[in-house]
Order: C-alpha cells, then structure tokens, then sequence
C-alpha cells in the first residue's frame, strides 16, 4: 500500500509529466490519477496531441484511458484525477462519463477552461457525473510552466521570421 501524499505533492508529481510534454514540444500539461484509499497512482500522462496526430491528446484524455486499462474498467468511481490546468470541455466531459470522483486541477484557464470558467461544465444539466472539484493547488508553478513555455515560442518565432 502507498502513503497517501498531499494535494500539492501529488500535483508536484502531475508537473513533472507536464515538464515531460515541454521537453517534447508539447503543451506542458501533465496528469495523474490516484486512488485516495491507497495512495497508489494507477496512471500518468501528458499533452501530446502533436506527436500523435490526435487533436484528443490532452493529458486527461491520456491518462483516463491509461488509468481505465489498468484497472480494467470504464468507470474511474471513486479515484482522483490531478492535472496541472483547469480542464477543457472535452476533458469534462471525459471526466464525467469516466465518473471520476474528484478533480484537482492547477492553473485556472480563463480562456479554454470548463469547470469554473467559460461553460462550468460540472454545472451543466447535462452533465451526468459531477465530481468534487478542487482548483488552484500548486497554480503559481503550474502557470509559471506554461507561461515560459509559450513565452519561448513566442521568441522563437520571432527570430525565425528575420531569416
């Protein structure tokens, strides 16, 4: 049986997949899911819609099926979803159908964000599963990564275009 860690432990464990998404040129967002009975973490993923052509790629997408296959079932009732950015309205509904039982996310996403911004989709009627919801947890390093993460691409281009 593992310990069980805090929120901001677990989320330091979802930020380093999310470094492993920068590394590969992706967004940097990284997810885990955990089993808060045990402590065990049954799966982990990050972004990568670019390398694999799958505009589905997000970290939670990624790690739903990872987790799903492990413990050979659809249904994640009961376990934690921790991701390093508020969750698209894709990942939501991903989240919901999964029946997740409890999201914690990092850095709110004021623009594509579902869950406390833009649609709320947890909020939804036709949302069929509402997990508990826990933002901000480690926000400030969760946005410092993407921020210097497009902050380098922005530079990047720049100086491509004066070639």
């Amino acid at each position: 049986m593992a310990e069980l860690l805090s929120d901001d432990a677990y989320m330091k464990l979802a930020l380093i997949q999310a470094q492993s998404a920068a590394a590969a040129g992706e967004v940097p967002v990284g997810a885990i899911i955990i089993d808060p009975k045990t402590g065990e973490i049954i799966a982990s993923a990050h972004n990568h819609p670019i390398a694999s052509h799958d505009p589905t790629g997000h970290a939670e997408i990624a790690v739903i099926r990872a987790a799903a296959k492990k413990i050979g079932n659809y249904r994640l009732s009961g376990l934690t979803l921790y991701v390093t950015l508020e969750p698209c309205t894709m990942c939501a509904g991903a989240i919901s159908h999964a029946r997740i039982g409890r999201v914690v996310y990092g850095a709110p996403d004021e623009k594509g964000g579902a869950v406390t911004h833009g649609p709320k989709f947890f909020d939804s009627g036709s949302c069929h599963h509402r997990p508990e919801v826990t933002g901000g947890i480690c926000a400030e390093e969760c946005s410092a990564i993407l921020k210097a993460f497009f902050k380098a691409r922005r530079t990047s281009h720049k100086d491509n275009a004066s070639i």
